[in-house]
């Protein structure tokens, strides 16, 4: 009896000596490329530090906000400011930007032509449909000398915004992960660098013409109004915005992504 109870004590210490010393869980839902990638690179750091970082992938601009507003997971890295003020403003959820981590330059694609130049009258243009990366697009069409916007500074332009279309493009708005495979039935696209490493592109190689490294689209780790004061978000905020990970990013995307610390 006595010896049962020995047993039953100690399991018990070790239960709770397990407990006291098991990390916290911080959960990010993230777009697998590159937000993922460069998530996996910090784990390590912050598992030293006490906190498992568990990465959930999503594949569409709306559900990883809805899941961090609803609590359903702490943080989310996908967006940029232009993006989560749009959100906000639509959906009157609380949540918070935490800090700026990187650019993904947008570009323009093509399997048929080589050249902007090359484009024919008429020519048939995707861009994303939603509003903050469509108004992005346009401006990104009119900075290639392709159209001009009633606001040439507006980021929130849509195709009714168009001034000036001298070669009668055909703009079309999708859903922006399906860009890439849009290539095959348009002239062009635009395309968020996410989705077109995803595809197999480099930006920097295969875009016709691309974003200027000044653009105000920083991708931010957000968070709800109660997740954003988390001492673990500090410290992830921390491990992404180091020497190493801007290292990492300059190596592993050649450009393609940039640094925004």
């Amino acid at each position: 009896m006595k010896k049962n109870l020995f047993k039953v004590l100690a399991f018990a210490f070790a239960a709770t000596t397990l407990s006291a010393n098991a990390n916290e869980v911080l959960s990010i839902g993230a777009s697998p490329v590159p937000h993922a990638e460069i998530l996996e690179q910090v784990k390590p750091v912050l598992a030293k530090e006490g906190v498992d970082l568990k990465i959930v992938e999503f594949n569409d601009y709306v559900q990883p906000n809805i899941a961090t507003s609803d609590g359903e997971i702490d943080l989310n890295y996908f967006q940029h400011r232009p993006y989560l003020e749009s959100f906000i403003k639509d959906h009157g959820s609380d949540l918070v930007e935490v800090a700026g981590i990187h650019i993904e330059p947008i570009g323009v694609y093509s399997k048929k032509v080589k050249s902007l130049a090359d484009l024919k009258e008429g020519a048939t243009v995707t861009i994303p449909n939603d509003p903050t990366n469509g108004g992005r697009a346009l401006l990104l069409l009119q900075s290639a000398g392709l159209i001009t916007l009633e606001d040439p500074k507006s980021l929130t332009s849509t195709e009714l915004d168009i001034k000036d279309n001298p070669k009668k493009l055909v703009i079309k708005g999708i859903e922006a992960a399906q860009l890439p495979r849009s290539l095959d039935d348009v002239d062009i696209s635009v395309i968020n660098s996410n989705y077109a490493i995803s595809a197999k592109f480099n930006p920097l190689k295969d875009s016709l013409y691309i974003e200027n490294s000044d653009s105000p689209y920083v991708n931010l780790i957000v968070g709800n109004s109660k997740s954003a004061k988390k001492d673990s978000v500090q410290k992830l905020v921390k491990a992404l915005q180091s020497p190493e990970v801007k290292k990492f990013i300059e190596e592993k995307y050649k450009g393609a992504v940039v640094a925004a610390f």
